[in-house]
Formats: structure tokens, C-alpha cells, sequence
């Protein structure tokens, strides 16, 4: 296995994964890794089979579009 060194970590950010590694149960190395195949095991996004998914949920979508007062209206309703 390859050992790596990370430097200047800002204050903060060593604190977020310390409580992120402390949320999962894990050592502070553990958490990195596991971080760290998260990002490295991911595709590229087809951004154009993305937007043609859009278009065809557009397309089933009956009705005019929300506006931001339905949409806001809504967002409160499911709060309460």
C-alpha cells in the first residue's frame, strides 16, 4: 500500500472530518479513504443523456410551470 501526506490542512476542515469520522465511527485515516474512493470511483457525468432525461420529464409534466410562490407555499406546507 502507498502512504500519503496531506499538508496544510485548513483548522476547519480538519475539524469537519474529525466529526464526520466520529458520526461514521471510523478513524480520522479511514474517513479520509473512504472520502477519498468516493471521489475517485466516480464517472463522469454524460451530461447529454442527463439533459435528455430532463426533457423527457418536462414532456410528462402536465400544466404550466410552478412559481416561486407555489413552490415556496409548498416547501412550508411539508415543514409543518
Amino acid at each position: 500500500m502507498k502512504n500519503l501526506t496531506i499538508t496544510d490542512i485548513p483548522d476547519a476542515t480538519y475539524e469537519r472530518l474529525k466529526e464526520a469520522a466520529a458520526a461514521n465511527q471510523r478513524s480520522l485515516n479511514n474517513e479520509i479513504l473512504a472520502l477519498l474512493e468516493t471521489v475517485a470511483v466516480r464517472k463522469p457525468r454524460d451530461i447529454e443523456s442527463f439533459l435528455a432525461r430532463a426533457d423527457e420529464t418536462r414532456a410528462k409534466v402536465k400544466g404550466p410551470p410552478l412559481t416561486i410562490a407555489e413552490l415556496i407555499r409548498a416547501r412550508d406546507r411539508g415543514r409543518r
